[in-house]
Parts: structure tokens; sequence; C-alpha cells
């Protein structure tokens, strides 16, 4: 399987980023965009959308990059700063880039944006597997 098309099989198995309606908007070798807009349900009790709901779009971003190698990939520490307060009806992205391969630990720093505003910072490390994505 071509890694660029890997994403697109994790997000067709993956429940929560299809409940959460996160969508890929951009893919290739060691990079994924995708998008979200938040929801009534998502808010928490100040009205404000969950710390979870940016934090999940942005590790999706990054797990979905990580695995575009073409190996199983999975996070094994991650972290998050929330910078602004995010409403109903925003619409959220997620870049990832993860390209340096040379070991099984990858680390990445996600930006997650409302339009150009930066909103979260997101902070992960990866490990790679031995255990290839298939058809």
């Amino acid at each position: 399987m071509k890694g660029e098309q890997i994403p697109y099989k994790m997000l067709s198995q993956d429940a929560y980023s299809s409940w959460l309606g996160i969508e890929i908007l951009e893919c290739e070798i060691g990079r994924c965009k995708v998008g979200m807009t938040i929801r009534k349900e998502m808010l928490n009790s100040m009205n404000k959308a969950h710390g979870g709901i940016s934090y999940s779009l942005a590790d999706t971003a990054f797990g979905f990059a990580a695995n575009t190698h073409g190996k199983y990939a999975v996070s094994i520490e991650t972290s998050i700063n929330h910078i602004e307060a995010l409403d109903e009806g925003d619409y959220l992205t997620a870049e990832s880039v993860i390209e340096n391969v040379k070991n099984k630990l990858g680390f990445n720093i996600i930006e997650v944006k409302r339009r150009e505003e930066l909103v979260a910072l997101f902070k992960g490390v990866v490990y790679r597997t031995q255990k290839d994505w298939e058809q």
C-alpha cells in the first residue's frame, strides 16, 4: 500500500475520528493535514469546546502522518498547550509533518489552527514498529 493512502484506510477504520467528523485535507509521505468543525455535543460546561477535541484532532494528524512511512506507528507520549478557547461552529485544522525516520522514535509538534490563528500546540513522540501496512 502506498504511504499516502494509509491515512485514508486508517480513517475508514477509526470510529472515533469519524464521529468527530475529521476529514483528510492533504496527505503525502510524512505529512498529513486534517480538519473538523466543532459541534454542540463537543462543548463543555462553559459552552466552549472540550479540550479533548483539539487534542484528538492533533493526535489524529500525528498518527496519520507517522504511518505514511509504511510501518505501524503508535504514539507513546503526547501533550498539548491550549492557547485559545474554541466555540461551536469553529473549523479547526491540524497539520503534522514527520520527516525523519532514521530510528524507531519520531518527535513532532503539531499546530492546531482556527483559520490562521494558532489555538493549540500538540507535542508527540511516536514509536515505529517493524510491522508493515498491508493492502
